[in-house]
């Protein structure tokens, strides 16, 4: 089964994460790639606890962790927290942003900044397919289960959810794309239309989207400038003042530009191992 990068962006102060736990990422069962960006299978084993900081996003992910959390967790605002105690393992699907609505039966937006039971969305076939991956011998094992559960339950991924797919697509590939209206003309849509497809499929706004795209971004100049220029950062990811930027990029990811490129800095010879 191909094997992804074992630690990807968005979490934060990767330098500390890599002590604390092993993170690989996996590719799904071809039929759910339409649907699925990748699987993340996570262990730990600690004497004490870590509290782990992981940028928002906007896509669902539904986790099986044991001990730990079993739920399906919606596109967030705000930093995510999650505290690592003991000896856990489990395993975490990141859905395409538009792409889960299929399997939820519901808008998105029911899922925003929330969080609902596995059982909810899967009933006892999602309990089940907990039970698989608690039992699993290896990586491999909890992902046939996890793959086993979401093609029974997944159904036609409608043309809606694919064009607003393809937008976030744009977002992510084209970093000149920073207003709501240039993502607009590139989709071929109305602005209000995109607005009804996101709140649908995606779970926000395009423009919380784009702004999220654009911080991780910023996360990444950050990360790899040797001496970063925040005003003209700021101003490539369409901010019209850097203290604007600033403002939005302390309230996604908890520190202010500086201070993030600093412990950044602090990880460059972990994120070199990952190459």
């Amino acid at each position: 089964m191909k094997r992804i990068r074992s630690i990807p962006r968005g979490i934060v102060d990767e330098h500390v994460a890599r002590k604390k736990f092993t993170l690989a990422r996996y590719a799904p069962a071809p039929a759910l790639t339409e649907f699925v960006d990748y699987h993340w299978v996570l262990h730990w084993d600690l004497d004490g606890f870590h509290d782990q900081h992981v940028l928002p996003n906007i896509a669902v992910h539904v986790t099986f962790f044991f001990p730990g959390a079993c739920g399906v967790y919606g596109p967030g605002h705000t930093l995510f927290t999650h505290r690592l105690e003991g000896r856990a393992h489990g395993l975490g699907v990141r859905f395409r942003p538009g792409c889960f609505r299929p399997f939820l039966g519901a808008p998105v937006r029911t899922l925003a900044d929330r969080s609902v039971a596995l059982e909810a969305v899967f009933g006892r076939e999602g309990t089940a397919a907990a039970e698989s991956v608690r039992n699993a011998s290896g990586d491999q094992e909890m992902i046939a289960a996890v793959d086993n559960l979401l093609i029974a339950k997944h159904s036609a991924l409608p043309p809606a959810a694919r064009t607003v797919a393809a937008a976030v697509e744009t977002i992510a590939g084209d970093p000149e794309i920073t207003r709501v209206d240039q993502l607009a003309t590139s989709a071929g849509l109305s602005a209000r239309a995109l607005q009804r497809l996101f709140a649908e499929h995606v779970g926000c706004t395009p423009k919380w989207a784009i702004r999220i795209y654009r911080l991780n971004d910023a996360a990444r100049n950050l990360a790899d400038a040797g001496s970063p220029d925040f005003a003209d950062l700021a101003a490539r990811l369409g901010y019209s003042d850097q203290s604007h930027f600033t403002r939005d990029f302390r309230a996604v990811t908890g520190s202010s530009p500086g201070e993030f490129a600093r412990s950044a800095r602090r990880a460059v010879p972990a994120q070199h191992e990952r190459s």
